[in-house]
């Protein structure tokens, strides 16, 4: 697909949920570099046309899929916790579920591709964002203003406390993925940087009992 001098606007129509399901599946198992236009095609069940006619760039489409995704794992995270749970128990979850991503190909991918494209199609990180990290660190503030009008934390800045917490989630990870460094980590290291998240976070936040 040739490179687009801006974000096009998004044709919406009857094969559009189908053309991202195709396209999701190709860009999890290939990532983005791998995933060819006539497998998203094949995958989706349509034409390269009709392809062609909702996404005009493959960066457009990677990156509609990678807000998708993040919606759906947002959503996910969110059911599995109740927005009353204390922070012991929502903190765990939430850390576990950062870090899967930032590990995961797809969400390598999506990093890789927002740094590569930032100076010449910068929308493409601001649209990622807003649904991706934004979205997470909207819905951490969230559950973060509950606990602490619970008495569960003690907070002055949710939105500062959020990005510190992602941040802590990302220790020993990120610098090692992105100087390619060590791109696997066992379930033992990913439980392990989740559990320092948490203690460093309620070290700091968390309101001492009795």
């Amino acid at each position: 697909m040739a490179a687009t001098a801006e974000i096009v606007t998004i044709k919406r129509g009857r094969k559009f949920d189908q053309v991202l399901d195709g396209a999701r599946t190709v860009f999890m198992r290939d990532g983005f570099e791998g995933a060819s236009v006539d497998d998203i095609a094949a995958e989706a069940g349509v034409s390269k046309a009709t392809l062609y006619s909702y996404f005009p760039d493959k960066r457009i489409l990677f990156i509609e899929v990678a807000k998708s995704e993040c919606r759906r794992q947002a959503d996910e995270a969110e059911a599995l916790v109740t927005l009353s749970a204390p922070p012991e128990c929502v903190l765990p979850e939430a850390a576990r579920r950062i870090i899967d991503f930032s590990l995961s190909e797809f969400g390598r991918s999506v990093f890789r591709i927002c740094v590569a494209e930032a100076e010449r199609f910068p929308e493409l990180g601001r649209e990622f964002y807003a649904s991706g990290p934004g979205l997470v660190r909207e819905r951490i503030a969230a559950y973060l203003n509950g606990a602490v009008a619970r008495g569960e934390l003690k907070i002055d800045d949710v939105y500062l406390a959020a990005d510190q917490f992602a941040e802590l989630c990302k220790a020993d990870i990120f610098p090692c993925v992105c100087f390619g460094i060590k791109s696997s980590f066992s379930a033992a290291d990913r439980d392990r940087i989740a559990k320092g998240a948490v203690e460093m976070f309620l070290a700091r936040y968390g309101v001492k009992k009795g």
